[in-house]
């Protein structure tokens, strides 16, 4: 009777989890027991660099973020507006909303949310770069041009501005609008 509890134990036991790190509820990563949690631990080489997590990574900000990064725009637009319901004055909810509508292709919303950013931030090289490229989206190219432009003369060593010019210039080039 014990040899089939002991069976039965042994094939429900793993050493890693599906991240593959060491599961953090063994003792050991082998069959053989020490005593010690050490081994469980793992080492340098086996940790993965973790994303910088905000304090509460459920709040509607980062939930933004984080649906905007993985192209999810639809649902970022949804948190970006909790945010900036909950939070009027948060600068950096209402330029993720602009660039979620921007994605959307609400231009109209995008516009109203990169006039209420610049209102509480001013026209930052960040702000107006992402304006710019608002503008190339929808090929507006000689506005955006004058919006990166100001952007540059506020900072212009700022690589996401001058990729945005390269990429201005390619669009008038090939006369199409930025997708």
């Amino acid at each position: 009777m014990l040899a089939g509890c002991l069976v039965w134990l042994t094939g429900c036991e793993t050493n890693s989890t599906n991240s593959g790190f060491p599961n953090p509820f063994r003792l050991t990563p082998d069959s053989e027991s020490t005593g010690s949690i050490s081994s469980a631990v793992p080492t340098e080489d086996q940790v993965k660099p973790a994303r910088l997590m905000p304090s509460d990574p459920n709040d509607d900000l980062s939930l933004g973020k984080e649906n905007f990064r993985e192209g999810n725009y639809g649902l970022a637009e949804r948190y970006f507006r909790k945010a900036v319901e909950s939070g009027p004055k948060d600068a950096e909810a209402w330029l993720g909303l602009a660039a979620s509508y921007d994605r959307l292709r609400r231009f109209e919303l995008a516009d109203r949310a990169y006039a209420e950013v610049i209102k509480i931030a001013g026209p930052t090289p960040a702000i107006l770069n992402n304006q710019g490229y608002s503008y190339m989206l929808r090929g507006q190219f000689g506005r955006a041009r004058e919006i990166l432009m100001t952007a540059r003369a506020k900072e212009p060593d700022n690589p996401y501005i001058r990729n945005n010019l390269a990429l201005l210039d390619e669009s008038v080039r090939a006369r199409k609008a930025v997708r």
